[in-house]
Formats: C-alpha cells, structure tokens, sequence
C-alpha cells in the first residue's frame, strides 16, 4: 500500500466502513433476528443421523463448525494472498459469499419444505455459508489495519473500526425491528415476512456499503514467487511465519492469553439470545430489546476502553475487561428475570466492544515489520476461530449433558481466569509505542 495511505483520513473512514457493512450480518443474522426466529420456529430436537438434538446445542454445533471450516482455510488463503498481493480480491470473494447465504435466508420459511428437519436444516446450512463468508473477509480485513495505520494509532483506528460497525448495525437493525413490530402491534398477519425481510435488508446493506471500502483500499504489490503452484507458495509463506514467533515471545504470549479469553466472549456473544430464550423464555420483543442495549452501549464501551488503554496501557485494560467478564459469567448462572438479563447485556456491551477493539490492535502492534500482515492476522484468526470452536462446543455440550445452559456460563468463565493469568505474563504496557 503506498506510504501516503498510513494515517490517511480518508483511507481510515473507508476502511472502517467495511465494520458498518457487515457488522449488520453479525447483529442481525447471528445475534438477533436469526437466533430468534430459529429458536422459535425449529424443531426441537433436531434430527442429526439418528441422534436427537436439542435445537440451541444444534445451533452451537453449526457455528463451531462454520469457524473449524474458515480455521483450516485461512492460513492458506492468507498466505497466498500476501504472496501474490491480492488480499482485497479473498476479502471480496467471502464477502460475496456471506452476501449471498444471507439472500437465500429469505426462504428459510416451512411453506417451501417437506418437513420441519428439512426446514431447520436449510437455516443451519445457510448460517454455516454465511458465517464462513463473514469470517473468511474479517481475515483479509484486518490484514490492512497496519498497512493504513501506524502503531501509535492503531487503538483509536480500531476502536472506530468497532464502532462504526456497532452503529452501523444499530440502524439496520432498528429499521427491522420497527418492521416487526409494526407486523405485531398494527395486525397486518405478514407471518414470517419482516423477519425474512431483515435477512434480505443485510445483504444488500452488506453488499452496498463493502463497495466504499473496496473502492478505496490499495493492495501492496510484492515480488512475485517462482513458484508454480500457488499451494505449495501458501505453506512456505505459512512456514516463515511460524519460524518467526518461535522469536516473538511476548507475541506468543499475547496469543495464548488471547486464545482462551477470547473463547469465552464469542461464545456468549454466539450464544446469549439462546440462553435469554430457552433458559428465561423471553419473548421475541424482549430478546430483540436486550441486543440493542448491548449494541448501544458497545459504542460507547470500545471507545471508553480506548481511552483506558491509552492513559494505562492495553495491558490494564485488557485485564479490567477480563475481569468484568469473569463476573457476568458468574451473574449469569444466578439470572431469572428478563430486567435482571437486561442488566448483563448493559454489562456485557460495555466490556464486548472494548476488549474486540483493544485485541485486535495489541496484536497489530506487536507484530515485527513485515509485508506479510494477512499471513500473521490469520494466526490471529485461527486463534479466534479454533476458540470458538472449542467454546460453542463445549458450551453445548455441557448444556446438553447438564439440561440447561447455565452450567455452561459457568464453565465459560473458566476460560476467562484462564487468559486473565496467561495475560499477566506480558510485559508490555503499550501505553505509546513499541520500541
């Protein structure tokens, strides 16, 4: 990317459109409108090759295995993009296939299918696809944080990344709702319509406003490899950069520490409209109300941990944020009320986009110089990704295995000790710059 790009305002602000774009997918389609009408509509249990599944541990299924798809793949992708210098070209192609899954959600609807397993499958299907796409062009996303920004502006640069996306997604989201209610309180009888709608309304926001970033971003031309096959050039890239942590201590330690408390809050995120609907059996106005809150205040919390970082340093910050999430973990096993649950998400927003924000430029600013960003953000990514395996996993497992998921919040917080001790390890601050 040229030199006149780094710290360039505009080049900044269309970045960070991208979060505004597809963050609408994230709110929408996995947080909200989707795991409502799911856990409304599908079967439960679910029919798995004779096995008899509840739908909520079906659905922690599904995403586990969505992100071991994208955890396999990106290292690969990655490398080979930063080989042949066409990151935005993988960023586009998963985007379209985000784009694409969310329209076919349109007619996730039991009148186009034979049997109710049929019509739970067609959803879980189009979720895993669009959870891949969404996934697959955060890697390449995030490989250009470096590339637009300097160390000592990465915090801010990606607090607003977050931010944009929180309100991006916000005002979507708020357009579908108003849908929906209107449907409910003025008796027009549209049936599953608004909520196919919003499915429909995050593609074509996703797709429209992915175009400002596209258009704007420049891709970093390296020297072509002679190798022949672009596979074989995807492993040798991915071998260097392994090399080249057995160097990077405090990287290394920054990964395991993310690794762990990094599962535990994908997984609540993942998984919250779930526990709120099978555990306290809120109501479809209810679950929609509790994701706006966290939404809203997540503004406010990645930009006031920002602040944090940068009078104290990430490191204090991440701790107080690993900390505040050890104890929603615990509230939560002790929730029986829907105002008692609006209370958490409040929490919950305020420490889930502080603690995005600040991992994501921790690790931007401990990684060497190097022109292999996407190739060293998908270490990043396969971290997150595999973490989330193993949280969705073993959050509907032990909701399986205990009848409830509130053993599962507990062992959540497990993770969270976990990274808070392994973080202590780190020795730097970051308060400015890394020397």
């Amino acid at each position: 990317m040229p030199t006149n790009d780094l710290n360039n305002p505009k080049i900044i602000r269309a970045w960070t459109f991208y979060d505004w774009a597809n963050s609408a997918y994230s709110l929408i389609i996995t947080s909200a409108i989707f795991p409502t009408y799911y856990s409304k509509l599908a079967p439960d249990p679910i029919l798995f090759f004779g096995l008899h599944i509840s739908r909520a541990a079906m659905a922690s299924y599904a995403i586990a295995f969505s992100f071991l798809v994208i955890a396999f793949l990106s290292p690969i992708l990655s490398s080979i993009a930063d080989a042949n210098g066409n990151k935005k070209s993988f960023m586009k192609f998963f985007c379209y296939l985000g784009v694409l899954a969310c329209l076919a959600m349109f007619f996730f609807d039991k009148k186009w299918f034979s049997s109710e397993t049929d019509f739970a499958w067609y959803g879980l299907i189009c979720s895993i696809i669009a959870s891949i796409g969404f996934c697959g062009s955060i890697v390449f996303y995030n490989a250009f944080l470096p590339e637009i920004a300097t160390p000592e502006h990465h915090d801010h640069v990606s607090a607003k990344g977050f931010s944009m996306g929180y309100l991006g997604s916000v005002i979507l989201m708020l357009l579908c709702f108003t849908f929906i209610l209107l449907d409910e309180n003025l008796h027009w009888n549209l049936g599953t319509l608004p909520a196919r709608s919003a499915f429909l309304a995050v593609g074509v926001w996703w797709i429209l406003f992915a175009q400002i970033t596209f258009n704007a971003l420049h891709e970093t031309r390296h020297e072509t490899s002679k190798l022949k096959s672009p596979l074989n050039k995807g492993y040798l890239e991915l071998q260097k950069v392994l090399q080249s942590l057995s160097s990077l201590s405090e990287l290394k330690k920054f990964l395991a520490s993310f690794f762990f408390y990094n599962m535990g809050v994908q997984t609540v995120m993942y998984m919250a409209i779930y526990f709120a609907s099978d555990e306290l059996h809120m109501q479809t106005t209810e679950l929609l109300s509790t994701v706006l809150i966290i939404q809203l205040v997540a503004i406010i919390g990645a930009m006031l941990f920002s602040k944090v970082s940068k009078v104290k340093g990430n490191k204090i910050a991440l701790i107080i944020l690993i900390v505040i999430w050890i104890g929603i973990c615990i509230a939560a096993y002790f929730v029986r009320t829907a105002n008692e649950f609006y209370v958490l998400a409040f929490c919950v927003g305020l420490v889930m986009g502080g603690i995005q924000s600040l991992s994501r430029s921790t690790y931007a600013k401990l990684l060497p110089q190097t022109n292999d960003t996407a190739s060293y953000f998908s270490f990043y990514d396969v971290c997150e990704k595999i973490g989330i395996v193993m949280g969705t996993l073993s959050f509907g497992l032990v909701a399986d295995l205990m009848n409830g998921m509130r053993n599962s919040t507990l062992a959540l917080s497990v993770y969270f000790i976990i990274g808070l001790l392994l973080l202590f390890r780190l020795k730097f601050s970051f308060k400015t710059n890394i020397k």
